[in-house]
């Protein structure tokens, strides 16, 4: 029986974004990783593993991971916060990656087995108008990815004028550009219309939206990108105002993603159980691992909603490979989002999942079936780069925040 005996942070990438999670065990070479990544709160979360998670878990049982899970959720008293369920989830990861090295099979083989043979991913394409937008889908199509996000330029663009030409306050603060809905909701679905003029309806394509409309606006968009038969619109709605995806349902049949910026089950739970859209987008590291995240795939597949677990380029290799280990033996699987990393980055995770033509592969490596080389890890750090993050300032015409 193996006893967690030290619990410690690893921070990588140059940016210093990268948190890994490492448990040691009393059982000379038996360790397990787990990703608590957040880009805007690293050192908020470092303190949280070590100097409050931490001591409590020292001597137990590493393989009573239901336990640990539930009484560490319950530890804190208040739950379901963004800081808590990365810690959880990292934990959750190595513990699970200690379960698999101990029984010499890769996780999804624990899970049940494979349900396919690799994981399918989506891409993200972007281009500043509707042209180049069609040759990067193209390029994508080309190497192998059976879905394809299309977005014009950054989040929100489409949606954005120079502030110089909106109709702004005359104490208007300082900006160089505005949101505008309407602008969106006229910008996006000509977009869609060009993209299937020009590539047909064969390539499956998706788009995100980030949560930047108002909530009338979002109904509007979903029905006015039903004749372009998107694989699904993703986030178009704020966690706050899931609620009119009941709107979104009585008009039209545009499939709805939703979902990466959830930590409570109150937030995802109706959404399918009331089957108000059709893939799940929570990020793995985000909803607290993957125990719960098996349980929310278990739940997915009573109600006919698929998973698509959220990457983002600030995720790192070790989520994502517990996201395909999810993928690889859940039936109510949908699709995957990618993630692209230097070579640089994947030599400091020896056995990381290898993507080629659109599809992830695992290792076949036990548990996990990657680690991590702390000196590599190390050598990637560059700390005149690290710093605080933030989400994007995107503001309206008369200066409101525009969320996600």
């Amino acid at each position: 029986m193996a006893r967690i005996k030290q619990i410690r942070c690893l921070r990588t990438r140059a940016s210093g974004t990268w948190l890994i999670v490492k448990v040691i065990t009393d059982q000379p070479g038996l360790h397990g990783i787990g990703s608590v990544s957040d880009v805007y709160h690293a050192p908020t979360v470092m303190a949280a593993v070590e100097q409050v998670v931490a001591p409590r878990l020292i001597g137990r049982d590493a393989s009573r991971i239901e336990d640990i899970w539930q009484s560490t959720y319950t530890s804190a008293y208040w739950r379901n916060g963004a800081i808590l369920n990365t810690v959880l989830a990292g934990i959750d990861m190595a513990l699970w990656d200690i379960k698999g090295k101990e029984a010499g099979l890769p996780l999804y083989q624990l899970f049940g087995g494979p349900c396919r043979s690799a994981v399918p991913c989506y891409a993200h394409a972007s281009g500043d108008d509707a042209a180049s937008l069609a040759e990067d889908v193209q390029r994508y199509l080309e190497e192998g990815y059976p879905v394809v996000r299309c977005q014009l330029g950054a989040y929100g663009g489409g949606g954005f004028l120079p502030a110089a030409s909106s109709p702004r306050p005359r104490n208007a603060w300082p900006q160089a550009e505005c949101f505008d809905d309407e602008a969106y909701l006229e910008r996006v679905p000509a977009l869609f219309e060009s993209l299937r003029q020009r590539l047909g309806f064969g390539p499956k394509l998706t788009h995100d939206v980030h949560e930047h409309l108002r909530p009338s606006s979002a109904v509007a968009l979903a029905k006015r990108l039903e004749p372009y038969r998107l694989f699904f619109l993703e986030d178009v709605l704020p966690p706050e105002q899931v609620a009119w995806y009941r709107q979104i349902r009585e008009q039209c049949t545009t499939p709805q993603a939703m979902g990466e910026l959830f930590v409570n089950p109150h937030e995802y739970l109706p959404l399918i159980t009331e089957r108000l859209i059709d893939y799940v987008r929570l990020r793995v590291s985000k909803a607290g691992g993957i125990t719960p995240c098996r349980k929310i795939a278990a739940l997915c597949e009573f109600f006919g909603v698929q998973t698509a677990w959220q990457e983002g380029g600030d995720n790192d290799p070790v989520n994502q490979a517990a996201a395909m280990h999810l993928d690889l033996a859940t039936p109510s699987f949908g699709i995957q989002e990618e993630n692209h990393f230097t070579a640089a980055e994947l030599a400091a995770f020896p056995g990381h999942p290898v993507l080629a033509g659109g599809h992830l592969y695992p290792s076949d490596l036990p548990g996990l079936g990657l680690d991590i080389d702390e000196e590599q890890a190390a050598a990637l750090l560059q700390a005149d780069q690290l710093g605080p993050y933030y989400a994007a300032e995107d503001r309206r015409a008369d200066g409101s925040i525009v969320r996600p």
